[in-house]
């Protein structure tokens, strides 16, 4: 008989799994039925794609718990699956927006038909921690996807794009910046809490940090465009050799989204095509150009560890927190994350009182940030479900801690994010460290 605690259990899991479904939704309930289908990069997914992913990947999970579940659709599973070569060839991702079948409203069929499955799935079976945490994963794995759906949904519609909520942006003006002194030392990194967290954020482990600076605010549009300005993108020597090849053969001359009109630069995103503002977070920046600027200004990108001790550590009070303000989770006065539905960045100084105890201020949300360190399992790394992290251990970075279009429940001080280091359609910018 099912215990009373695996009843909680079971009404949290169902509680999580509809929040969950019903943010995917509410980020595609403007769309047009055109929308869905069209692929507007080689790099990007047609939503309608995303829709079925994210319902598709709980059948895998499902099939690795019960291993006589069947499958909804031969078909559907060939053209959903992402890179799962357990569960047979996947199809190609470039080519995700040829395919007509199954039809958009095939895929929310699909996707109603499987909530149904997973519902029944979890009130009928006695799940135990591992199988409960499988679960869990799936709810995280979806909250990735409707971030990168989001980043889909400005490649290929920007302005025109109307989402279901949308807030005023606050803005902050007169903001001093300045770099902060860390005390260096043994510092345990990884996650330290008690709730979910990926494999790839344990186990913790002991790495030593000279003392460092680091800035308190991640770099704003006006610093990068003095960058720009005094010939960054003109010159090879700030630059990587593969960074330089990029910057040649793709033409950068400022960040994605940068467009310039009547000798002016202008950003085109979901609040329109606007003027530069100078006091936000500078997004859209690859790996690449976050190193050039660093090494233009002098300084340098922090490795994760050197991020994560800024954001997490209590150096008074010796101890590790899971957010840079503490262990609360985060709510729209501590961050801009998805949640607070602003579809855009919030100028430096926004969130002062939730700066973290060194005071590096916004550090969770508005950008993800740049690190120097390589994306690889730490020491003892154990994987807790075949090719979905560790297949990805080569050539990528480490991103910390979010973005606008990150849901809260997905978010910490430990969460590694990771990329190529060409990629720049993701809200991404950084903040410089520097050697005492």
């Amino acid at each position: 008989m099912t215990t009373t605690p695996q009843l909680e259990e079971k009404k949290s899991l169902l509680e999580q799994f509809k929040e969950t479904r019903s943010r995917t939704l509410e980020i595609v309930k403007n769309l047009e039925t055109d929308d869905f289908v069209v692929q507007t990069a080689f790099f990007m997914s047609p939503p309608k794609w995303h829709i079925g992913h994210v319902s598709w990947i709980y059948e895998a999970i499902m099939s690795k718990i019960d291993k006589n579940y069947k499958f909804y659709s031969k078909e559907f599973s060939e053209y959903l699956n992402s890179y799962y070569q357990q569960f047979g060839v996947p199809h190609d991702k470039g080519l995700r927006g040829v395919v007509s079948r199954p039809t958009v409203d095939q895929i929310f069929q699909y996707f109603n038909t499987i909530n149904q499955r997973v519902e029944k799935f979890i009130q009928t079976n006695t799940l135990n921690d591992e199988q409960i945490k499988l679960i869990t994963m799936g709810f995280h794995h979806e909250c990735q996807h409707q971030e990168l759906l989001v980043y889909d949904l400005q490649h290929l519609l920007a302005e025109q794009y109307k989402p279901l909520r949308k807030n005023e942006i606050k803005n902050q003006h007169n903001i001093e910046k300045k770099s902060i002194h860390i005390t260096g030392g043994l510092y345990t990194m990884g996650y330290n809490g008690n709730g979910f967290c990926y494999d790839i954020e344990l186990p913790q482990h002991k790495v030593y940090l000279n003392d460092y600076k680091i800035d308190m605010y991640p770099i704003t549009n006006q610093q990068y465009l003095e960058f720009i300005e005094d010939g960054g993108y003109d010159t090879y020597k700030y630059w990587l050799s593969d960074g330089w090849e990029r910057v040649k053969d793709n033409q950068w001359k400022a960040p994605m989204y940068w467009e310039k009109i009547e000798d002016k630069w202008n950003i085109r995103d979901f609040l329109g095509i606007r003027d530069i503002n100078p006091n936000e977070p500078v997004c859209h920046v690859s790996y690449y150009e976050a190193d050039a600027y660093c090494k233009w200004a002098g300084k340098r990108l922090p490795t994760e560890a050197e991020w994560e001790k800024a954001a997490c550590w209590n150096e008074e009070r010796q101890e590790k927190t899971i957010y840079p303000w503490g262990n609360d989770y985060p709510t729209i006065e501590k961050c801009n994350l998805f949640e607070s539905h602003y579809w855009g960045c919030t100028e430096i100084g926004t969130f002062p009182e939730s700066s973290s105890p060194c005071g590096c201020q916004q550090m969770i949300g508005d950008v993800w940030e740049w690190t120097s360190s390589e994306f690889m399992g730490y020491p003892g790394f154990k994987s807790g479900f075949d090719e979905y992290n560790d297949k990805w251990f080569t050539n990528q970075k480490v991103l910390k801690g979010g973005s606008f279009a990150t849901p809260n429940m997905s978010i910490r001080g430990s969460y590694r994010n990771f990329f190529r280091l060409d990629e720049r359609w993701l809200f991404s910018g950084f903040r410089c460290a520097e050697d005492v």
